[in-house]
Order: C-alpha cells, then structure tokens, then sequence
C-alpha cells in the first residue's frame, strides 16, 4: 500500500486548502450556471470600470471540469514547495508568494490588455475574459524549476514532467488540450514567477504580507459595494451634497441613454 492520502494533505496545508477553495467554487459555478462574464477578467470590467474583485473570482474560477482538474492536478504536484524550507523556501514562502502570484500575474495579464489596446489599437482585448488559477500555477512552476531543477511535475497521476522544462512544457500542453487556453496568462506567471525566483521581487515578511492582505481586503470590499449589487451595511458613504442647494432629479430619459445602464457584451473568454 501507497503513503495514505491524510499525510499528504498534512504536509501541504496551504495546497490543500486552495485546491479544496477552487472545487468548491467550481461546484458553485456550475449549481449555479455561472458564465465567464459573471466571474471573468477583463481589461473593460477591471480597468474602465473598477471591479476589482473581478481579480479574485476569477483567479479561482473553473468553468470548464479539465481545466479544473489539469491546474489542481499541477498545484498539488506543486505544494512540495511547503516541505522545502531547506533550500529557502517552505510552507510560509508558499503563502506569501502565492498572494504575489495571483495579484502581479493579473496585474500584468492587464498591462498587456492595456499595450495592446492602446499601442496596437485592438480592441478585442478590452472585453477578453479571462478565468483559472493557471497564472498561479505558472508562477509556482518558474520558481520550482529555478530553486530545485530536479524535481519533477506530476500531471493526473500519469504525465511526469521534469520540472526544468514543465513551464514551457506545460505551456504548449494547455495549449493543445485545453481549448481557449490563455497564452498570456500563462506567460504573465511565468515572467512573475522569474522574478521571485531571481530575487527581483523579495522582501515579503509576515508584516508586509498581512499589511498587503489587509489592504487587499479592503479594497476589494469598497470595490463589490461601489460597482455590484451587493451592499456591505458598514460601508454607508454619507452624501456630501449641501441639502439647501437645489439638486436635479434623476429624470427616466437620461438614465436610458446612460451608457452604465447596461453591461457590455462579452466578445471572448480565455482560461488562465
């Protein structure tokens, strides 16, 4: 008999915890016949109009059942990175650089949105849709790959990829397999990845961790209660307006020809 799977699960909390968090959503999604454009990001929904929360969602959104299973079969194959505190890295580097990932792999994904808009003048990219935790994986492949070249990725119990050559490996397999597979996503994590790998991005103690995530939480709530229809009770935003001033009425004409009356379309989505 193999090594029971509890122990496993015990030595990667962190992956276990995420892998368990994207199933979970996963099955919600589909108990609720969510789309891309509900959960999705796009330059449009994220940049032009604010919602940032859209980076969240869909970082951990799966809409389709093999690209779900293709990037939790990677991150568990991954989490060895929590037992490898030996070589620099370890289960506290894996949380606070996994925070990075999700957010500067994004970050980036948007940058070349912006690029590609602005200097190219396609436009196709404002209201490209992108969902996965692949952006992640990428990352966390990168770094694998740079601090120990020896190890090995282990894809749904039957592919064994050296990890040296498993990012790019694993860049043309989503590829081929995975329909609408998000080059750019995949390369945004992989660029984000070599940073942290070369030391370009360091300096993440416990300290600038929960100050980053605090912010993040922050920001991300004022963000759901300014462009969602949920409504945070704590967050109330007191009118500044001057009450003995005359105000124009909302008249019906205008907010029909407003152009927020109605959510663009979306044009494309793409699995990160």
């Amino acid at each position: 008999m193999g090594r029971p799977l509890v122990y496993d699960i015990i030595d990667r909390p962190a992956s276990s915890c995420l892998i368990a968090l994207c199933s979970a959503v996963w099955l919600y999604i589909q108990h609720r016949s969510i789309g891309y454009a509900e959960v999705g990001m796009s330059y449009e929904t994220v940049v032009l109009q604010g919602q940032y929360w859209r980076i969240l969602t869909s970082s951990f959104s799966h809409i389709s059942f093999l690209h779900l299973v293709f990037n939790m079969s990677a991150l568990w194959s991954l989490g060895m990175v929590e037992g490898l505190k030996g070589i620099g890295l370890g289960i506290t580097f894996y949380v606070h650089y996994t925070l990075l990932l999700v957010l500067l792999s994004a970050a980036l994904v948007l940058g070349i949105y912006h690029f590609l808009v602005h200097r190219f003048n396609l436009e196709l990219y404002k209201r490209v849709s992108a969902v996965g935790y692949s952006c992640v994986v990428f990352g966390w492949m990168t770094i694998l790959a740079s601090k120990q070249p020896s190890s090995k990725l282990e894809l749904f119990g039957l592919l064994s990829l050296p990890i040296n050559f498993a990012p790019f490996e694993s860049l043309v397999f989503t590829s081929i397999i995975v329909p609408k597979a998000s080059f750019l996503g995949h390369l945004a994590g992989i660029i984000v990845g070599y940073l942290i790998a070369w030391g370009s991005i360091q300096g993440m103690t416990n300290y600038w961790f929960v100050s980053l995530l605090a912010w993040m939480v922050l920001l991300l709530g004022l963000s759901i209660h300014r462009t969602s229809s949920y409504q945070f009770w704590f967050l109330q935003i007191e009118p500044v307006a001057d009450p003995s001033v005359p105000q124009l009425s909302n008249s019906p004409t205008l907010l029909q020809s407003s152009s927020f009356a109605t959510a663009p379309p979306v044009f494309g989505s793409q699995l990160v």
